[in-house]
């Protein structure tokens, strides 16, 4: 009974060690989640007037540009996928890899090869677990992307979408992130990014009572579409990288209290087994104890005899 005794505690004593971690470790998370939401907050406006002045040069425009023109038969696209630096977060990175497979299966589908482009070591270890190209990838900035990485990212992505496909160009550009809906809504997406639809874009602005104005363009409009092609995907990417950011740590945050608690609930169930161990001990003890007596006692009285 006593080296049972001795496992539980050592159990306890070592689960109560990592009950500590998992909470300090929430604690942090929860504290990066209020920044991250922030700097979303304030991306987004910028982000969205881009859009406009885009859907705006390009509307009041015949100018065909990579930004806004789409191919009549689209033969390659690009995928960004945007995982996870580290683990810890439940699903955070498993369920944007499945967006982004579920996305590459119907871009195939449809007849176009896939780049794949990843941002985070999670997806590039699935990626290399499989044996599988990736045309680029970047890591070591998930927890706290800058604007600085964003424009590293994109950096190849316009490369790629400037050039004909026969030059190793693609004809589409697509991201996949999480949407940080609320600390526990985390939505795995996925967008085209390029060509930019007009379309759509004109029907927000619409639903919303919005109309756009009209530009005379100085010196043309292809000029004014390069300059904005650069700034428009790094804005888009770098809300992305902010958004999936501030879902990461809402998903460790989550996953982190699961774990305490699922420690705290660990440690009462081992503590009752320590109990009973230390009852039955103290028992076993006392009935030796009676015994030794008893038998001593008639020892006693079998000699007066």
């Amino acid at each position: 009974m006593g080296a049972q005794l001795r496992v539980y505690k050592r159990r306890i004593r070592a689960i109560t060690a990592t009950k500590k971690i998992t909470k300090a470790m929430e604690m942090i998370a929860a504290s990066r989640i209020v920044k991250a939401q922030r700097k979303v907050a304030a991306s987004m406006p910028y982000a969205t007037e881009l859009t406009r002045a885009v859907t705006a040069v390009a509307t009041g425009s015949n100018t065909k540009h990579a930004l806004t023109t789409e191919v009549e038969k689209p033969t390659r696209a690009a995928i960004l996928l945007i995982t996870s630096d580290r683990g810890l977060a439940g699903g955070y990175s498993s369920n944007a890899i499945k967006q982004a497979e579920r996305l590459t299966e119907r871009l195939r589908a449809e007849g176009k090869e896939v780049d794949s482009y990843i941002v985070g070591r999670k997806g590039v270890a699935y990626f290399g677990f499989r044996e599988r190209k990736v045309a680029d990838s970047w890591t070591g900035f998930t927890d706290s992307p800058a604007y600085a990485d964003a424009k590293r990212v994109a950096g190849p992505l316009i490369e790629a979408i400037e050039k004909e496909t026969a030059d190793g160009g693609v004809d589409e550009l697509h991201i996949v992130y999480t949407e940080f809906v609320s600390m526990m809504t985390q939505n795995p997406v996925d967008g085209r990014m390029l060509p930019l639809s007009l379309e759509k874009a004109a029907e927000e602005d619409g639903a919303k009572g919005e109309i756009l104005p009209l530009f005379d363009f100085e010196p043309s409009a292809e000029d004014v579409l390069d300059a904005l092609l650069p700034r428009y995907v790094e804005s888009r990417i770098y809300n992305a990288l902010l958004q999936s950011a501030a879902s990461e740590h809402a998903a460790r945050r989550r996953a982190m209290k699961s774990a305490t608690d699922n420690a705290g609930d660990l440690i009462k169930s081992l503590s009752r087994l320590a109990n009973a161990a230390r009852q039955a001990e103290i028992t076993q003890e006392i009935s030796e104890i009676v015994g030794g007596a008893s038998a001593m006692a008639d020892a006693t009285a079998g000699s007066d005899k």
